[in-house]
């Protein structure tokens, strides 16, 4: 005979469903644990404050001096007397003196006798190379040829005893070339120098000594006396002692 147990008294019939019950409590459990926020409280401390009875002071009344405002300024006002004209006076009417298409214009022959020929010299310059007669330095005579010579000579001999060295050039150590232009006009005397060289200290002392240079015959083309242009290089150097 076969021994039949009571189903209740059989314990692991509901076992999976305690199992999944536990398990999903527990996987609630482990989520609430895992979002569970929190946040850091910071201690207040409240004081009491405590008013006293505000202290009233006395402030004394100062009174300040001002003084008046000064009296308004009297307006004085003028009364207009209205005159009437006694005399009257007569408008002038006032011609123009513009011609118009309808006034006659008198006709009038000019004769020679009274035009009034004005001669103009002009200033004629004529080069040293080509002028038919080079202007005379003093001391010179001969021939057109003769007298560029003796002109050039006569140029280097006025250079060498008034040539002076700038000290301030020296110390410098300022030297060069320096071209010096100048013009012998049609009286013979030597103006508008101008210079071109390497620092404001030699032009400067190239057209001082062009300066000095005495007063000349003046050149001539065609017998009649003209302005001479000239030029001439002035070297600088500093000799090493």
């Amino acid at each position: 005979m076969e021994l039949k147990k009571n189903p209740k008294a059989n314990v692991g019939r509901n076992s999976s469903l305690y199992f999944a019950v536990g398990l999903n409590v527990m996987l609630l459990l482990t989520y609430l644990g895992l979002e569970h926020k929190t946040y850091e409280q910071s201690a207040t401390k409240i004081d009491v404050l405590m008013l006293q009875d505000q202290l009233e002071e006395d402030i004394p009344i100062t009174n300040i001096n001002i003084p008046p405002p000064p009296p308004p300024k009297t307006i004085v006002t003028e009364a207009i007397q209205v005159v009437e004209d006694v005399e009257e006076i007569e408008e002038t009417v006032v011609e123009s003196t513009e011609l118009g298409q309808d006034d006659i214009i008198e006709e009038r022959e000019v004769s020679i006798e009274e035009v009034e020929v004005v001669e103009v010299e002009e200033d004629i310059e004529v080069p040293f190379a080509v002028i038919e007669q080079v202007p005379r330095f003093p001391g010179c005579t001969g021939s057109n040829a003769e007298l560029k010579a003796c002109f050039q000579k006569k140029m280097q001999e006025h250079l060498q005893k008034h040539f002076r060295y700038p000290e301030v050039a020296k110390e410098l150590n300022i030297h060069g070339k320096v071209f010096v232009f100048f013009l012998i006009d049609k009286e013979g005397k030597v103006s508008k120098i101008k210079s071109r060289g390497p620092d404001k200290l030699l032009e400067k002392e190239a057209e001082r000594i062009m300066s000095l240079l005495p007063k000349m015959e003046p050149g001539k083309q065609r017998n009649k006396a003209v302005g001479v242009p000239y030029s001439i290089p002035i070297n600088f150097k500093l000799q090493v002692q």
